[in-house]
């Protein structure tokens, strides 16, 4: 072992000079070694959707319509709070296919290696996954949904866009899903203020 806690780039630079007489610029490393940390997690939205807070004029009762229907779909999303960027599908079913589409749809994303986050769910870490090459998964450890910031996206996307309403019809719900994700990830800035994590990327 070098006795190194933590390698700096002119670390690994001379690291290499030493093991195979290679010269190589720290700007080179930076980009060939750059890592994205992701988070991923499943929202499922119902036409029997929930009841939130609204402003309304001092001493009225705000009227908020509630659909009794039960027809529902997930949304699969995943976020890189340090780049601002996302990546989704809405699918009809949670588990592993629709977690082997999720990941597919993440790699395209991705611009050199991603480190997944995800929680301990049996589609995040089951054997039939297809992995991309381009992504590595770590679970989280168990019964810890706040280590997920992609829990504070689905919170702010059901008070802002998701609540309050009569969703017409299956395809519907599905259109307001696409919806409320496309606004999403049109706001990279907000994603950085939600997902940004100090144990995460504060080092």
């Amino acid at each position: 072992m070098h006795g190194v806690v933590r390698w700096r780039l002119i670390d690994v630079a001379q690291w290499m000079f030493e093991e195979f007489r290679i010269t190589i610029a720290k700007q080179t490393l930076s980009r060939e070694l750059r890592v994205e940390i992701w988070f991923a997690d499943e929202a499922r939205v119902s036409q029997k959707n929930k009841i939130t807070r609204r402003w309304a004029k001092r001493g009225t009762r705000p009227i908020a319509p509630r659909d009794q229907r039960t027809a529902s779909t997930y949304i699969f999303g995943a976020i890189c709070p340090q780049e601002g960027k996302g990546a989704a599908l809405i699918l009809p079913a949670c588990n592993t296919e629709a977690m082997n589409l999720h990941l597919a749809e993440i790699a395209k994303a991705v611009a050199a290696h991603a480190v997944l986050l995800v929680d301990q769910a049996r589609w995040h870490l089951s054997t039939r996954l297809v992995v991309p090459a381009n992504i590595t998964i770590i679970p989280l450890p168990p019964k810890c949904p706040e280590l997920n910031p992609v829990e504070n996206v689905w919170q702010f996307m059901r008070d802002n866009w998701l609540s309050n309403r009569i969703f017409k019809s299956y395809d519907d719900l599905v259109d307001h899903c696409c919806a409320a994700w496309n606004k999403r990830v049109d706001q990279p800035w907000r994603i950085m203020s939600i997902g940004l994590r100090q144990w995460a990327h504060g080092f």
